[in-house]
């Protein structure tokens, strides 16, 4: 059954991937990083009220049970989010996709050394070496071997840490979250957070063109697929998935990235690009194929995550 759920989280990597490719073509018609990236969770949000309104209908009248802090750490969680969003397009902006999906996806060290700290999970060789392969694969995959370091846009750099470094702490605060909350009520809370910190950063007369603009279908698909559907997909994928191999496996998201601009924009894969392709599509299936050993290893040390 394991094998399920670890095929959520790459669904929800591939649906990334795609809300990539579609931020990127709303950039490019000269919509500004943070506007996209409020109504990707606005949009988003609108979709968890829903799917909170019908686990409340499917729960028989039972209240939901919450404290203050899962309240706090769900808050947490959404400001996570809107740094992830926003500081990855400002990346883009600044330094283009192949320096910032890179940093971005420098996430899993910061969730490994994260659940160390905190003693959440165990470290293993198998884990590390499987993040340095794999960002060795994303490294080939966006060519950011071809650009200097002397070349390099120091705030595209630091924003593109920065959205590793907060897709990191959403994974932190959920999980600990997840200790007395239902995942649709934290995930309500953490949208409601993003939209309105978002809210307060954003040109709001930019944010009103939207509604009457001919893109603003684009705006609710990026929101749905970004955002609704995939967290979702995401979140039930995490029930079996510890949270650093999750967040290896959700690097299948630049290879879907890549893809699309091979079918929808017309661009070509290097040799070299392909290699990196390959490399992360087989590191992701080793690292599923010992999804279940993670897990019985995890439960002999007492930890249990539940979410």
């Amino acid at each position: 059954m394991h094998v399920y759920y670890t095929g959520f989280v790459i669904i929800a990597a591939i649906l990334w991937g795609i809300s990539g490719g579609l931020a990127g073509i709303l950039m490019d018609k000269g919509w500004s990083p943070l506007v996209i990236s409020f109504y990707r969770g606005a949009i988003g949000l609108v979709c968890l009220l829903f799917w909170l309104l019908l686990k409340r209908k499917g729960s028989k009248g039972s209240s939901t049970k919450f404290s203050s802090k899962t309240v706090w750490w769900a808050m947490l969680a959404g400001v996570a989010v809107a740094g992830n969003f926003s500081f990855y397009f400002l990346s883009i902006s600044e330094s283009g996709v192949a320096v910032a999906s890179t940093l971005m996806y420098t996430a899993p060290i910061f969730v490994l050394m994260s659940s160390f700290l905190f003693r959440i999970e165990s470290i293993t060789p198998f884990k590390v070496i499987s993040m340095i392969v794999v960002m060795g694969g994303i490294s080939l995959l966006t060519n950011i071997y071809e650009t200097g370091i002397g070349q390099l846009n120091v705030l595209g750099v630091i924003f593109g840490l920065l959205s590793g470094v907060s897709y990191a702490l959403f994974i932190f605060g959920f999980k600990n979250a997840s200790k007395n909350g239902r995942p649709p009520f934290i995930l309500s809370i953490a949208f409601a957070t993003f939209t309105i910190v978002l809210f307060l950063f954003i040109d709001h007369s930019e944010a009103r063109s939207v509604l009457l603009s001919e893109d603003l279908i684009w705006f609710i698909t990026l929101g749905i697929i970004g955002a609704g559907l995939s967290f979702y997909l995401y979140i039930e994928g995490l029930k079996k998935t510890s949270s650093s191999v999750a967040s290896v496996i959700a690097m299948v998201e630049p290879v879907t990235a890549s893809l699309f601009g091979l079918v929808v924009l017309g661009e070509v894969l290097t040799p070299t690009q392909s290699i990196g392709l390959v490399i992360i599509l087989v590191t992701i299936t080793m690292l599923s194929g010992k999804q279940k050993g993670y897990k019985r290893k995890k439960e002999s040390v007492g930890v249990e995550e539940n979410i």
